[in-house]
């Protein structure tokens, strides 16, 4: 099956420069309209100019693909609607959404300012919500939708100094999550995807032979996957060096220890029961927890 985008319009934030690009470039080459979004600005956040989407919009021109740009702040809402709305004046309607735009304003948690870790999350999360929404009303209208969130290893397992991104990372899961269950009714599939790659945001962060081999077009297939009209919905692909995983939210089967004043005692004994991994499941809703609790309690 050919992975083919012929008449489908797709919005990629953060798309002057790094992954973005490469996520607009591969959409365009497969057959997308592609409206690059970009604030143009450095990678904690600062400044701003529409030259960088310009750019891609003129290299998706020159290889014969149709791109318009777009310098709105994923921060501002009003101007994201603008951002959907300029595709839809153009083109009629939007069917994917790649939620890539991001900042890092690495510290350790001890020394972070508040407003950085702010200003993260809003980038981050706040963005992706922005932008989803703003979508939202013209993907249930036409019964179709792909959005893609770009969460992180940071997010899902952790990293050193990167308190504020890992938060807005994971938070973009749950996102996902549930907007994957309200969206299913509609033909909208949501997906989350977690790349690695060799960009000015990750300039610094490893060895020079590692970003070598993190070519940020190794990540671009899973894209294109979770983007596509065949894609699932709520999987979490990670991808990176031309490898593929994926992660999973889970539950383990759970132990039963009932009310009492010694549950505190029996628990820590147990523990490791519990977090037992034999057997458990990536839950469909977040409504199995609590399914799984009774359940056990009845026995």
């Amino acid at each position: 099956m050919a992975i083919d985008f012929k008449g489908r319009v797709a919005i990629v934030t953060g798309a002057g420069g790094g992954l973005g690009r490469q996520h607009a470039l591969a959409l365009a080459a497969r057959g997308a309209k592609v409206l690059v979004n970009d604030l143009g600005g450095a990678v904690d956040g600062s400044g701003a100019t529409v030259g960088a989407a310009q750019a891609v919009v003129d290299e998706i021109h020159a290889a014969g693909g149709e791109a318009l740009a777009n310098g709105a702040s994923v921060t501002d809402f009003a101007a994201v609607q603008g951002m959907v709305q300029q595709a839809v004046d153009a083109w009629g309607r939007v069917d994917i959404l790649v939620n890539n735009a991001g900042i890092l304003r690495d510290k350790s948690f001890g020394k972070m300012d508040m407003d950085d870790f702010r200003l993260v999350v809003d980038v981050h999360l706040m963005g992706a919500a922005h932008c989803c929404k703003a979508v939202w009303a013209h993907m249930v209208a036409q019964q179709y939708g792909r959005i893609v969130m770009t969460t992180s290893s940071t997010g899902l397992y952790g990293n050193f100094g990167q308190a504020n991104y890992g938060a807005a990372k994971l938070a973009q899961v749950g996102l996902m999550q549930t907007l994957a269950i309200e969206g299913a009714k509609h033909g909208i599939h949501v997906n989350a995807l977690a790349p690695t790659a060799a960009t000015r945001m990750t300039e610094g962060l490893m060895p020079e032979e590692v970003l070598a081999a993190l070519k940020p077009e190794a990540v671009v297939p899973a894209m294109l996957v979770l983007a596509h009209e065949s894609a699932p919905t709520r999987t979490i692909l990670c991808a990176g060096a031309g490898t593929f995983e994926a992660a999973h939210v889970t539950l383990t089967q759970g132990v039963h220890l009932g009310i009492g004043p010694d549950v505190p005692e029996q628990l820590a004994a147990r523990l490791a029961e519990v977090t037992d991994r034999t057997g458990e499941q990536v839950p469909q809703s977040g409504a199995a927890q609590g399914t799984n609790e009774v359940r056990l309690a009845r026995r």
